[in-house]
């Protein structure tokens, strides 16, 4: 271990140096934005309440009821409804929709912040309103107020208002969520007419980023250092739960030269928490994860990957699904520092250790540069094994086809990554299939699974999919994970990728009944309005996805007959691999 020890006193033999792994948040630098919360009203009586409804389900009828609670109290109200614009059961706004609600109201209600990225991006909007010198007020529940509170302060307005429920509102029944609205309103009322006082500082679960420059941890030897840091990484809530490897300033230098560019190169502000994402804060990131010098400019690709606005990376980090980074690496430079294209690729084991280190650092990345932390700002209700890290390299020699960089729309002599952000993946066995068709139509079979979130979600998808923040464009790809033995079925027949998106396109339809069982159909009808006639024919197959060009294939693992089949969950991005 490459450490730094002291003479110090009999108590503490040995101590531990490392360099700061957390990046500073940009709410704690100098340009930091910062806006008071708009003038409140004197009285409602009068005036022009709109209520924004950012789509999460069963959030229009809270907002019904806090209309009929208001009109019940109040003279002389007008109300104005307003859906967001872009998105699926998670909609977004646009600053022309926020310049238009600033204009007709005289405050908003908004609803709902239950979930983590629905909480944090209706707390945007909210923000948003306040600049605009509209109050407004925030339902949400008690389980998201720290999240809430956390993404306020990040979007510049800390004292942003909110009516807080016992439960979410979602998967209520009716007369339950009337209740939660009736036992707020003096909230809601509170909110819109008095003055904020000033926000809390902390919360239970805040995780705070050190301004130190090092790190020191003393013990009676080394490996007393490496348990306390790893122990006090634990408790401040920085550490994935794994052993971390110590970023010492020999590593981290090593880590930094590797890639060929200079430590305070800004890559980026990352979300959700904007960390000031430097070169030298990825290196000690990665360094942590295990990662070796030679997989920094991998490493670094998929921390530009992140900076890419159609990826998402503020929803993948602070979902209440369980989404994670799924990185696909194709071309030479993959060989070169020795990543597993064949047997368990995706781990564990030693032949994948390259692999592992990878994806490992991406999940830290999200951690301790984007400052997604679980229980404020990363939400997941279970989590997922694949948030520890998820990486493979392409099978090269067993593709039929370009290889995916290639298809990707990088030159053979490059290296890339490519993300995707599951939400699930399916086993797919299938030892007797011989045709193309066949073999399909065992993927498709995995495919037709309506109760994941991506299934069909561009039925409810308000927007066309085109250069729109991930994840409201809804085109999330597929991604069929190809054993070798099953691409050579492909190769036999002379298949084109195209010809199998197509196919497989083709294939992948479920039933409306299906595809809507837990959809606000209201959405639908939103966007949609020229197929409401499908509620007159259930049982119509209809296509999970809007186009076969959607539909990833990717080659990687060993013989077996047995492949995986990834449910999409945000854009799909891609960056290239700059070796110095």
């Amino acid at each position: 271990m490459n450490v730094m020890v002291k003479e110090v006193a009999a108590a503490a033999a040995a101590e531990l140096e490392i360099v700061n792994p957390l990046a500073a948040p940009k709410q704690d630098t100098d340009d930091v934005e910062r806006f008071p919360p708009a003038p409140r009203l004197a009285a409602l009586a009068g005036k022009t309440i709109g209520f924004f409804w950012n789509g999460k389900a069963l959030g229009n009828v809270a907002l019904e009821r806090v209309k009929a609670n208001l009109s019940a109290d109040h003279d002389g109200l007008v109300f104005r409804d307003y859906i967001g614009v872009n998105g699926q059961q998670l909609r977004r706004t646009t600053p022309a929709q926020l310049e238009q609600m600033a204009r007709e109201c005289d405050a908003v209600v908004g609803a709902t912040a239950d979930c983590g990225s629905c909480c944090s991006w209706l707390i945007y909007e909210m923000c948003e309103l306040e600049r605009r010198g509209v109050p407004t007020v925030a339902i949400t529940a008690e389980g998201f107020v720290e999240d809430a509170h956390w993404s306020a302060k990040v979007f510049g307005c800390p004292e942003a208002q909110l009516l807080v429920t016992p439960y979410a509102i979602t998967s209520q029944p009716e007369a339950l969520i009337h209740e939660m609205i009736d036992a707020g309103m003096d909230q809601l009322v509170c909110g819109l007419t008095e003055l904020p006082g000033e926000a809390a500082a902390d919360f239970a679960h805040h995780v705070t980023s050190p301004s130190a420059a090092v790190l020191s941890y003393r013990g009676a030897d080394l490996l007393d250092c490496f348990d306390r840091m790893n122990a006090d990484f634990i408790d401040k809530g920085w550490s994935d739960g794994l052993p971390l490897v110590p970023p010492v300033r020999d590593k981290v230098d090593a880590m930094i030269a590797a890639c060929g560019r200079a430590p305070d190169e800004v890559i980026g502000l990352f979300e959700p928490g904007l960390g000031v994402g430097t070169v030298e804060k990825i290196a000690a990131n990665a360094v942590m994860a295990g990662c070796r010098p030679e997989s920094m400019p991998v490493v670094l690709a998929v921390a530009e990957a992140f900076m890419n606005p159609f990826y998402g990376l503020r929803c993948l980090s602070m979902s209440t699904g369980p989404q994670h980074p799924l990185i696909l690496v194709s071309g030479p430079y993959a060989k070169q520092i020795g990543m597993n294209s064949g047997c368990c690729a995706l781990g564990p084991g030693s032949i994948s250790a390259v692999n592992v280190g990878i994806g490992r650092a991406s999940r830290l990345i999200m951690m301790n540069v984007g400052l997604s932390y679980p229980g404020v700002s990363d939400m997941d209700t279970i989590g997922a094994t694949g948030k520890f890290g998820a990486c493979v390299a392409e099978n090269e020699e067993r593709t039929p086809w370009e290889l995916f960089g290639v298809h990707r729309g990088y030159a053979p002599e490059k290296t890339s990554v490519t993300l995707h952000g599951p939400y699930a993946v399916s086993d797919v066995t299938d030892f007797t299939s011989t045709t193309p068709e066949e073999i399909l139509e065992t993927f498709a079979m995995a495919a037709r699974n309506a109760a994941v979130t991506s299934a069909g979600i561009w039925l409810t998808c308000a927007s066309d999919g085109v250069n729109i923040e991930g994840p409201f464009h809804c085109d999330w790809n597929p991604l069929i994970m190809l054993a070798p033995d099953h691409a050579e079925i492909f190769k036999g027949a002379g298949w084109t990728r195209a010809q199998a998106q197509a196919e497989f396109y083709r294939r992948a339809r479920v039933s409306f009944r299906e595809l809507m069982h837990h959809q606000p159909p209201e959405l639908f009808a939103n966007a949609h309005p020229h197929m409401q006639w499908l509620w007159d024919h259930p049982e119509t197959p209809v296509s999970l996805y809007r186009r076969p060009d959607q539909i990833d294939l990717f080659v990687v693992g060993k013989d077996a007959g047995r492949s995986l089949f990834w449910y999409g969950g945000t854009g799909v991005v891609s960056a290239e691999v700059k070796v110095p």
